[in-house]
């Protein structure tokens, strides 16, 4: 869950972020600051503050290290809530917090509210809620809001311009999906829904007049100056045996989505985008363990998207939307090591491919990128961890603030 802008991971990762600074602010207070301390090692740990406040409020700093929109800072409130219910079995279960020193706790819902500001002046505002109920067998993830988005497009697939241009995307956004557990099983099944109205325009098409001919550049800014809605409606299919959501490190997410962009519903365009992706999680002893992500994405029935609709390879040290194509697929694994209950150390290595058709896939070049990190466990009963990761990637040496696992989805 690195820093990248997807409310999908955001609930964890913005927490995690702002937790020392709670902490240092608040240890003018004795019992207030004990909550952030846990009480069998002693260690900074928030697991306590969490579980004994149902109800919460925090303000959060947004870090963003992409380097595809030159970084960036914000601000994001997160509310907590939950029933009583669940408070109660929170409350029972720190009681007794040796007994249950291994066992996770479901999460609580969390809403949020945020926006930010990157160095090449683009900015966003909006929320999301995550939701749980019924003990999880029903899971809600949505957010909606609006930007200006100034991003490179370097061409898509083996079709790359000799120069990237910058293109800003103002843009309002709602994405949605409900997932219902299928009898006592680890299968999910349920409905996703998104929706984007956008405005494109190149902002620098003059820096390519002297490496393409006038007519070329003519075309480019006819087809990269829309206005144009987006809208689906999915289905989704999952296999969750994780042992957490937030930094597993056992078990299997396996997640199928199928999504469909019609003018019946309101889009501008019809085609369709399908994506899988599977996540593995192995123990290879007490301390070693290892994870592999497997990911492919297509867009299909559609002559020209426009660059915020494309697939694109999401991988550690490639800055966002950098390789795109009508098609993607990318691998990464990840080895860790747990130097003691707190800390851990990882390496991990990927590589993706972009391709403007299925049988150019294989074809094309591979996009490689490899890195090393760290993780402290910052809320041991949930399974959160803090860290930082450092990729070299095609383009140079990319760094993350990242929360939990960088592959986790919701």
């Amino acid at each position: 869950m690195h820093s990248r802008i997807d409310f999908s991971s955001a609930a964890a990762r913005r927490a995690l972020v702002v937790f020392l600074l709670l902490a240092l602010a608040s240890t003018g207070n004795r019992a207030y600051a004990s909550q952030f301390f846990d009480p069998l090692d002693g260690k900074l740990d928030f697991s306590t503050f969490l579980s004994q406040n149902a109800y919460g409020f925090l303000p959060v700093p947004i870090i963003i290290t992409d380097p595809s929109v030159d970084g960036g800072l914000g601000m994001a409130g997160l509310f907590f809530n939950e029933s009583e219910e669940n408070k109660n079995k929170r409350l029972q279960a720190m009681k007794n917090a040796q007994s249950n020193a291994g066992k996770y706790l479901l999460p609580p819902n969390v809403t949020a509210l945020a926006g930010a500001y990157t160095g090449n002046d683009s900015w966003f505002v909006g929320g999301g809620h995550l939701g749980f109920f019924r003990n999880g067998a029903i899971r809600y993830a949505g957010g909606g809001g609006g930007g200006s988005i100034n991003l490179d497009f370097y061409g898509f697939g083996s079709l790359q311009l000799p120069k990237p241009i910058t293109i800003n995307t103002e843009a309002l956004a709602v994405v949605q999906s409900l997932k219902f557990r299928v009898a006592e099983s680890r299968w999910f099944a349920g409905l996703t829904q998104n929706y984007i109205k956008a405005e494109l325009g190149p902002k620098n098409l003059g820096s390519l007049d002297n490496v393409l001919p006038p007519e070329w550049s003519d075309e480019l800014k006819q087809l990269l100056t829309v206005d144009v809605t987006t809208s689906a409606l999915g289905v989704v299919l999952e296999y969750d045996s994780r042992d957490n959501i937030f930094t597993p490190l056992h078990g299997y997410q396996y997640q199928l989505n199928w999504k469909k962009f019609d003018e019946a519903l309101g889009s501008d365009l019809n085609y369709d985008l399908s994506s899988f992706q599977g996540l593995n999680f192995w123990p290879l002893s007490r301390r070693w363990n290892l994870g592999l992500k497997l990911q492919a994405e297509q867009a299909a029935n559609a002559e020209f998207l426009p660059p915020f609709a494309l697939p694109s390879i999401q991988l550690r040290g490639i800055p966002a939307m950098r390789y795109q194509g009508m098609k993607v697929a990318m691998a990464e694994t990840e080895l860790g090591y747990a130097l003691n209950s707190r800390w851990r150390t990882l390496v991990f290595a990927g590589s993706g491919l972009a391709a403007t058709s299925g049988e150019d896939l294989f074809d094309t070049p591979k996009r490689n990128a490899y890195g090393l990190g760290f993780r402290y466990r910052i809320a041991r009963r949930y399974g959160m961890d803090m860290g930082m990761d450092f990729a070299e990637g095609p383009d140079g040496l990319v760094w993350y603030i990242t929360a939990g696992s960088a592959w986790t989805s919701i």
